[in-house]
């Protein structure tokens, strides 16, 4: 990479940054990378049904100042070939893979959604790849889940100029206002946006969460082999992933912190941006505690 790429990736926004490719194992990975080309780069998985694109500029630019941010497309989702697995496991395999054809050896890992269950995975079975884990608006193995009656309602609310209004932000004026701020944002990017694929994505997707959520973890066993700092967060009331989930996931892991915010759906993290990048910093930045 010369200076000048450096340089104009340093300076790249979400909605400005090239979709670049990298290819191994058969898949071809759309990805975007922003921010220092140094430091410990921060990887992010995405929720149900969601693309590069589908990315809050405000949350990925803001973090982007201070650290490398490398939003992308898992296997068979947007601009990223193979097909999209329809378990939890087996998209968390196409991560990694996508994380090593990087060259990457040390990850932290954002994880919404579906995304946070994904990270979960890859934190527990990947301990020296992954240094500190975010999981955001998402469920442990065996938690609570509502994704097809939240989707049914969210899809029926004509009056919404979006279905991620109703999906993502509660009904209060405040929350609502925020969505609105939110949409916007996220459609400033007019050329090169990543695609929608469908039913190809969310099918599979809805099944690899479901199962998730409904295969039992006696024990936390799971949660239980995820040794990294973890940093949980949810809104105060996330009707499709409830916070509930946060906190069992709170209480169980070794090493985490609980942040939930008021007023605030499933995408608590979208509407609450600036305080959510400032406690993401203070906890990425943190220095581990002495022995």
């Amino acid at each position: 990479m010369t200076e000048l790429d450096i340089a104009s990736q340093d300076a790249a926004t979400l909605e400005t940054a090239p979709t670049r490719y990298i290819e191994g194992g058969g898949i071809r990975f759309a990805y975007r990378r922003l921010g220092p080309p140094t430091g410990t780069p921060l990887v992010l998985l995405q929720h149900f049904s969601g693309n590069i694109d589908a990315w809050d500029p405000a949350v990925v630019n803001a973090l982007a100042t201070d650290r490398p941010v490398i939003a992308f497309d898992n296997a068979g989702v947007g601009r990223s070939t193979g097909q999209t697995p329809d378990n939890i496991a087996a998209m968390a395999r196409d991560a990694v893979a996508f994380i090593n054809l990087l060259g990457l050896s040390e990850v932290d890992l954002l994880g919404f959604s579906l995304g946070g269950c994904i990270a979960q995975q890859i934190a527990a079975e990947h301990g020296r790849l992954v240094r500190k884990l975010i999981l955001v608006g998402t469920a442990p193995k065996g938690g609570e889940e509502h994704l097809l009656a939240v989707l049914q309602e969210a899809f029926s609310d004509t009056d919404a100029p979006d279905p991620r209004l109703p999906l993502f932000f509660t009904k209060s004026s405040a929350s609502q206002s925020s969505g609105l701020a939110f949409l916007k944002r996220a459609k400033v990017r007019k050329d090169d946006r990543d695609t929608d694929n469908g039913s190809a994505v969310t099918d599979p997707q809805a099944k690899a969460l479901i199962t998730w959520c409904a295969t039992p973890d006696p024990g936390h066993a799971f949660l239980h082999a995820i040794r990294q700092p973890t940093l949980v967060v949810s809104g105060s009331d996330d009707t499709m992933l409830p916070a509930n989930n946060a906190y069992a996931m709170f209480k169980e892991l070794s090493n985490a912190q609980l942040e939930l915010y008021p007023d605030s759906g499933h995408g608590a993290l979208f509407q609450h941006h600036e305080i959510f990048v400032s406690h993401v910093r203070t906890f990425l930045d943190a220095q581990p505690a002495a022995a």
